[in-house]
């Protein structure tokens, strides 16, 4: 329903709040509901809980849809909240609102501030140069909900402001143009001096955060404060600065979302790779919804089956697939990536370039890489190539470029390639994710291009926590004549790990369309051949077959991120 006063909807609403009432003072038997909390809750842990913020981010459309079916609402007078002259939407707000102080007044003798979910989109400013409209459609007022003396705590407000979304943090004059007291340009603190004069209550961000992921959703092109492609230890030192910003501009306080990492979340420019069921049980790090946390699941009991690190310890002779003319090549997996090691004699990172041919996918493939005259034994879905001296990086055969298929052939986004559509092409194409489709900023008159990044870049760097130069970012690392690498399933075309499903040949499927763009295939391996360039000389060895086993729940062990002391240190100085 897109009727917030739907009577069916309303009542599950206000059963929530009841039930999430009972819950906190310890007086609640919930039965087992898809999607749901349930059990016995039996704590009564009310003395902790600061206040009440009810409901989500409100949808711009279900907030004017509301207003247009209720025209007749415009008031609502309850025992401890009143609004006079509002929307049907506010008023909904404060039936329900009203229904919470009560349902805790009258059933356990107690009341606590309460405030209701906002967020940047419903915001009550205007932002001339937001390039997608929905964002700046209609506003959500609380102030024009008021309290009755019988409401003792009051009210305050709550909003969730990220710095990277909506794009108008980028495109906004007013606040690009910000410096603050530390001499930086600070959209962000910009934006939460505008938001804060909007109120005459105290306000409150109840989510503010970054993600510590691989791969990226959305950029703030001014700051780098960017969702995804940030580091544990930037996550931290960006999640202090917001703090210090929250704190400077006058808000009563903040929460970080979030303390743990989420595996079974989604976002929108990875979510059409995987398995929506199947997303719980592995580790997407191109997934930044996954990676908010500052609490981390790390595969392994109590350590990963591989850190890429120089430290080759954890190798041995049963983990080598193949080997070929001065090196050998080993592998193995785990819930979050794939690892490979390299034992190469007399390496030099600077002239010798060191690839890795991967088949994924039985039946397709490059026999050769065109543009640099290499040919391979067999049809290669995937190219890794380590060279310092250039870009390392990972690359796909043209024809399974799950991102090219999905923006130029099916979306139309890009401009079409035909070669890319032939089988055995001869080419590969780096890996792509997409930040943003074309913009339009209304204010400045310009039209921004479709905006996509190399994911498929290799970053050399130290992977392992224990270390003091730990870079969560790292791909890849070089010792001697030693070279260890970890690559994402999901650059690999993988839907799901623990079920060993690809992505089948997008160009032949039966029936195109549907509510999938792409669709799983079984496969027992993939099949790896090593090839070391140096010298002119092109050394091969024979591809050989990596199989792993399927698993039902991952092995994980709990690890604070390297932004946790961080922001440990920011809340503690906080006066």
């Amino acid at each position: 329903s897109m009727n917030a006063h739907d009577k069916r909807l309303k009542d599950l609403y206000q059963h929530d709040i009841a039930s999430v009432i009972d819950i906190i003072h310890g007086n609640a038997e919930l039965p087992e509901r898809p999607g749901f909390a349930h059990g016995s809750y039996t704590y009564d842990i009310s003395p902790y809980v600061a206040g009440w913020i009810l409901g989500i981010e409100w949808d711009p459309h279900f907030v004017i849809e509301t207003n247009a079916l209720n025209k007749e609402l415009s008031a609502y007078d309850g025992d401890y909240l009143y609004a006079e002259n509002a929307p049907a939407f506010e008023v909904f707000l404060t039936e329900t609102g009203d229904y919470a102080i009560q349902y805790e007044t009258e059933t356990y003798g107690a009341q606590r501030p309460l405030s209701f979910t906002n967020w940047v989109t419903t915001d009550t400013l205007t932002h001339p140069n937001e390039p997608l409209a929905k964002e700046d459609l209609i506003g959500v007022n609380t102030e024009l909900i008021h309290a009755k003396p019988a409401f003792k705590t009051g009210l305050f407000a709550a909003y969730h402001v990220y710095p990277y979304y909506p794009d108008f943090m980028s495109y906004q004059r007013s606040y690009t143009e910000y410096i603050d007291s530390d001499g930086r340009l600070n959209p962000y603190k910009a934006y939460l001096r505008d938001l804060k004069t909007e109120h005459s209550v105290p306000v409150m961000i109840a989510e503010f955060g970054i993600p510590a992921s691989r791969g990226m959703a959305h950029k703030n092109i001014h700051t780098g404060f960017n969702q995804g492609f940030v580091s544990e230890r930037q996550q931290g030192e960006m999640v202090a600065s917001m703090l210090a910003d929250i704190t400077e501009t006058g808000y009563i306080g903040g929460l970080v979302f979030t303390w743990q990492d989420e595996w079974f979340k989604r976002t929108w420019n990875t979510m059409d790779f995987d398995l929506p069921d199947q997303r719980p049980f592995w580790s997407n790090v191109q997934t930044n919804e996954q990676h908010f946390g500052i609490l981390s699941f790390d595969p392994g009991e109590s350590r990963s089956v591989s850190y890429v690190d120089g430290d080759t310890e954890e190798w041995s002779g049963e983990d080598q697939l193949t080997e070929g003319e001065g090196f050998r090549l080993s592998m193995k997996s785990d819930a979050r990536y794939v690892y490979f090691y390299a034992d190469i004699d007399d390496y030099t990172p600077g002239e010798d370039r060191f690839l890795i041919a991967l088949d994924t996918l039985a039946g397709s493939g490059n026999t050769a890489w065109t543009q640099e005259g290499l040919t391979f034994e067999q049809p290669v879905n995937f190219l890794i190539q380590i060279d310092p001296a250039a870009e390392s990086r990972i690359m796909v055969d043209a024809y399974y470029d799950a991102h090219y298929y999905m923006y130029a052939n099916t979306l139309e986004m890009l401009d079409r390639r035909p070669a890319y559509e032939k089988p055995d092409s001869g080419i590969f194409n780096p890996m792509m994710l997409t930040l943003n489709r074309e913009l339009y900023l209304p204010e400045d008159d310009i039209h921004l291009p479709f905006d996509a990044y190399e994911t498929g870049l290799l970053l050399p760097g130290i992977g392992n926590p224990d270390h003091a130069d730990y870079n969560s970012l790292a791909d890849y690392y070089i010792d001697g004549d030693t070279l260890e690498i970890r690559i994402p399933w999901q650059l690999l075309n993988v839907m799901d790990p623990s079920t060993k499903q690809v992505m089948r040949d997008f160009y032949q499927e039966e029936t195109p369309g549907g509510e999938f763009l792409f669709h799983p295939e079984r496969i027992e391996s993939i099949r790896i051949s090593g090839m070391l360039l140096r010298g002119g000389q092109t050394e091969s060895s024979p591809f050989a077959a990596y199989s792993w086993e399927e698993w039902e729940y991952p092995v994980t062990h709990e690890r604070l991120k390297q932004s946790y002391t961080i922001i440990q240190e920011a809340f503690a100085a906080l006066d």
